[in-house]
């Protein structure tokens, strides 16, 4: 049994300059087998190419996303995010597919220089869903299944103690950026409450501006924070 959990969809990640380059720098990769990421359960799962570290086009793709996440509220509000991991970047053909699997629990950083918790797992999508078929990001909790597949520069993120799956492309190629957050609040229902109260405090901002109640509740959001945050 899995804990009920939060799938938040984070739109216009990436504009379309910036998917434009991005699929530049990937169409002229020379990509890996995908199982250089997995852990020893997850490889045996794994069918699909991935982005190796050595490519030179790793660190140019990276600060195309980068420079997207810094400036999306909507991700800081729902990850809190205190360590991200270097983005990665993979492709499924038709016939590949990942199986069902959890993400390792601790991940240690490409160059080797520190480990980090995965609480929160990312996808952003780069192909637009009707360029292929299949390929869907099937994530499971309490109410069964979730099956995701976005449009290009869209972003889905869940809890990495989900059970999750891509399904086999059929037609095409599903190509992705993945990367794990740990959080600034390691626990997903009071991230997911803290989340609630500051996108209801954002709704009423717009509405009735900053009201001596909203103000409250403001002060009351970051006291949360402040509690269960470990920075």
């Amino acid at each position: 049994m899995y804990a009920n959990i939060m799938l938040v969809q984070v739109e216009n990640v990436l504009n379309t300059d910036e998917l434009t380059r991005l699929r530049a720098l990937l169409d002229a990769a020379q990509w890996a087998d995908g199982r250089i990421t997995a852990g020893t359960q997850s490889a045996k799962a794994k069918q699909n190419r991935q982005l190796p570290e050595s490519a030179p086009q790793v660190p140019a793709a990276r600060a195309i996303v980068g420079t997207a996440l810094s400036r999306h509220g909507l991700f800081f509000s729902a990850a809190l995010p205190r360590t991200i991991y270097p983005q990665l970047f993979n492709r499924y053909g038709v016939g590949e597919n990942f199986g069902a699997h959890i993400d390792n629990a601790v991940r240690l950083a490409p160059d080797g220089s520190r480990y980090m918790r995965t609480d929160i797992s990312a996808t952003l999508f780069l192909c637009e869903p009707d360029s292929y078929d299949g390929g869907e990001l099937i994530v499971q909790d309490t109410y069964g299944e979730h099956r995701v597949k976005l449009p290009a520069g869209d972003m889905i993120l869940y809890p990495s103690t989900s059970l999750h799956r891509v399904t086999p492309v059929t037609r095409g190629e599903r190509q992705a950026c993945f990367f794990w957050i740990q959080s600034m609040v390691r626990d997903d229902a009071k991230r997911e409450l803290l989340f609630n109260m500051d996108s209801a405090i954002a709704t009423l901002r717009q509405q009735q501006g900053d009201t001596e109640p909203l103000v409250a509740l403001t002060g009351t959001y970051h006291n949360l924070l402040r509690m269960w945050s470990d920075v």
